[in-house]
């Protein structure tokens, strides 16, 4: 790809892709940004010189509106599309995309893939585990595992088809209906090892031989205050301005960077291909070191808009010496800020939420640090469609005054929605630094 303006197509409609429509809005580089959706975004469509809505999963849409926009590169930001080969295709196309081939994405779309890659290539940081297309031989792992189980539906699942002992299963009984309707629904599945510590998420920009890593985050899953009720896609994410977290040390982060690299040479081994795009390594800090929960092909959302905040180096430079294999030359820093997000998401979300109402963002007095989700315009109102309506970022020097930012900010968002109160506060840090401390004796 040459260093001419470049024209740049965005594939996705939610707060992941307005975060990349922003941070290519402060590229000190001329560009045009096109975008193609699954549903219309004001705040992307602001931003975005074409915007269409369209099924996003179909390569051959995807594909002819990157050639009659005459896209120089691609980024996709959601799962879906990646699964279906939208890469591939812009690839055939002569388009360079920052989003890995179809092949690359079952990094993420196969919990299986993933596990055996890990197993064949002698990658650290794998849980016990056994793949099963029937319940035959669940019982016997089960019992050999004990109390500590996980039960992944293999595949993508919008962060809901894992089963967790002690959250969601309370007995092997219990632990076999699962996988008895993941069977009747004709989905295959992986039980694994419970791993016993805390989570963090690692990044990387990737070339395809390149890594540059970003600071550490931590998600929040589950819907309410306290890590209580249902999982989630997100309620809130959180980085230090020393690019650690609280609870975990340098070799937790080491562990996770060096693991990160050395799937990216697996994959390049196994398939002969590189990944480029983003790698997310979900990782959980145990007392034996880090362990790999789960990779995705992605940006998390929303540890994206805590990360892209923070980025100081232009993205399409980065975006662009990924589609060149170029990323080695490239210098990839990120502000000495700590940062809080908070999401505001409908009433009864994540099971039952409340559709099709208005929200007011007029009010919010950082619009740059404000991120429009699952919303729509009809006859000119804002309104909520029923997943995750609108993130926030709270910015400073330390991850308190963050928190108190966040959550001034998204008090600011109006309408029928509510957010967890406890993401970044002292109260629920100190709780995760004593966890590992206890774990770690």
């Amino acid at each position: 790809m040459s260093d001419q303006d470049p024209i740049i197509l965005l594939i996705g409609s939610g707060a992941r892709e307005h975060a990349y429509a922003k941070s290519i809005a402060r590229s000190n580089r001329s560009h045009t940004l096109v975008t193609f959706g699954s549903s219309h975004n004001p705040g992307i469509a602001e931003l975005s010189a074409t915007y269409i809505s369209g099924s996003i999963t179909d390569p051959e849409a995807v594909a002819s509106f990157a050639q009659e926009q005459k896209a120089t590169l691609a980024i996709v930001g959601p799962e879906a599309p990646l699964e279906t080969g939208v890469a591939d295709k812009l690839w055939d196309n002569g388009i360079p995309v920052v989003g890995p081939k179809r092949e690359l994405a079952m990094l993420e779309t196969s919990k299986q893939f993933t596990r055996n890659l890990m197993a064949d290539y002698n990658i650290p940081g794998c849980p016990a585990f056994k793949h099963f297309d029937s319940v035959d031989g669940v019982e016997q792992f089960l019992q050999s595992l004990g109390e500590n189980y996980v039960v992944k539906a293999d595949g993508l699942m919008g962060g809901k088809g894992v089963k967790v002992s002690g959250d969601h299963l309370h007995s092997h009984a219990e632990a076999l209906e699962y996988c008895q309707k993941l069977v009747d629904a004709n989905s295959t599945f992986v039980i694994e090892e419970k791993c016993i510590g805390e989570e963090f998420s690692m990044f990387s920009f990737c070339d395809g031989i390149t890594l540059k890593h970003m600071p550490p985050v931590q998600d929040h899953k589950r819907a309410y205050v306290d890590d209580k009720g249902p999982n989630t896609g997100g309620m809130g994410s959180y980085s230090d301005a020393n690019h650690s977290l609280p609870f975990i040390n340098q070799n937790d982060i080491a562990e996770s960077k060096e693991i990160n690299r050395l799937v990216v040479e697996a994959l390049r081994k196994k398939t002969g291909e590189g990944y480029k795009g983003i790698l997310y390594g979900g990782y959980m800090a145990t007392n034996e070191g880090v362990r790999v929960i789960e990779f995705n092909a992605r940006f998390g959302d929303p540890e994206v808009m805590n990360l892209l905040s923070l980025l100081n180096t232009d993205l399409i430079d980065i975006c662009v010496a990924i589609g060149n294999e170029t990323l080695d030359s490239v210098d990839v820093e990120f502000k000495q800020q700590a940062s809080v997000c908070k999401y505001s998401v409908p009433e009864g979300y994540p099971d039952s939420p409340e559709k099709n109402f208005p929200v007011d963002i007029s009010t919010v007095e950082k619009p740059d640090q404000l991120f429009l989700g699952a919303v729509d315009m009809q006859d000119g109102q804002l309104v909520a469609t029923g997943s995750r309506t609108a993130a926030v970022v709270g910015l400073a020097d330390t991850i308190t005054q963050a928190e108190e930012e966040a959550e001034r900010l998204v008090n600011q968002v109006s309408g029928k929605l509510f957010h967890r109160l406890d993401i970044g506060t002292e109260a629920l840090i100190d709780k995760r630094v004593q966890h590992m401390n206890q774990l770690r004796g």
